[in-house]
């Protein structure tokens, strides 16, 4: 299964409203597309369809911009997903609106129930990653790269001595 860009570039989005939640921040679109080098036209039309599904709340005029809707303990990866895709459906007959005897192969399908475990297997980690925990998992590989940063001055010495 291959993520579009859509969602791709809406969660970058939605992380970026996240790290800026606990200040009360309002961030524009172009900051956000700076941010995480995002195409601004493309972001638009991503954050009003996070906006009209009540994830994002705007802001207009000159101090105006973007932020959460609500906290990023709250919003979900899969609320995302489903906003800016639709629903995870990785074969047809696995879609919510598929029709018992559309496919002829229905009762001989031997395939079906792995794409049902993959289905579910997607779905319980999109619903159960909050925006807060990327947010926190972002703060531990800072934390583990910092921890393991050695000053190339450091490096230097130690290769001239080896």
């Amino acid at each position: 299964m291959k993520v579009s860009t859509r969602v791709h570039y809406g969660l970058r989005a939605m992380t970026e409203l996240a790290r800026s939640y606990s200040d009360a921040r309002l961030l524009s679109i172009a900051e956000i597309a700076r941010n995480e080098a995002l195409p601004l036209a493309y972001l638009e039309q991503l954050v009003g369809e996070l906006r009209k599904a009540g994830l994002v709340e705007g802001t207009r005029g000159v101090r105006g911009g973007y932020r959460l809707a609500k906290r990023p303990e709250t919003i979900t990866v899969g609320d995302v997903y489903r906003v800016l895709e639709g629903e995870v459906a990785p074969v047809e007959c696995t879609a919510e609106d598929y029709l018992p005897g559309s496919c002829a192969r229905e009762t001989v399908c031997l395939s079906r129930s792995i794409w049902e475990r993959v289905q579910l297997a997607i779905l319980s980690v999109l619903d159960s990653t909050t925006l807060q925990d990327l947010l926190v998992s972002e703060s531990l590989q800072h934390a583990s790269a910092a921890k393991h940063f050695v000053p190339l001055e450091t490096l230097r010495s130690e290769l001239a001595h080896a």
